[in-house]
């Protein structure tokens, strides 16, 4: 990545389930710190969404190969507090 790209200010790990935790842990599970990274690494316009909740449905890895996620919750509760929030 270069320099341009932004970078996170700070950093927090959660200690209970929000919808941010699981958008989180959707991106960081397919190697990305979150989405600005995604979309500045694939070069997409937008991230393919479940509609009717707005979840992550797709994700294409570094490699190529494409991480599938269901329409429910998919950050176990032991996975929650591994997961990194990036502010801006």
């Amino acid at each position: 990545m270069s320099s341009l790209s932004p970078q996170p200010k700070s950093m927090m790990r959660p200690s209970q389930w929000t919808e941010q935790v699981e958008e989180a842990y959707r991106f960081q599970l397919a190697g990305y710190r979150d989405e600005l990274e995604y979309l500045k690494y694939q070069r997409a316009d937008v991230v393919d969404r479940w509609p009717h909740n707005g979840y992550i449905k797709k994700l294409m890895r570094r490699d190529g190969c494409f991480y599938y996620y269901n329409k429910t919750r998919e950050c176990p509760d032991k996975d929650v507090n591994k997961t990194k929030i990036y502010s801006y």
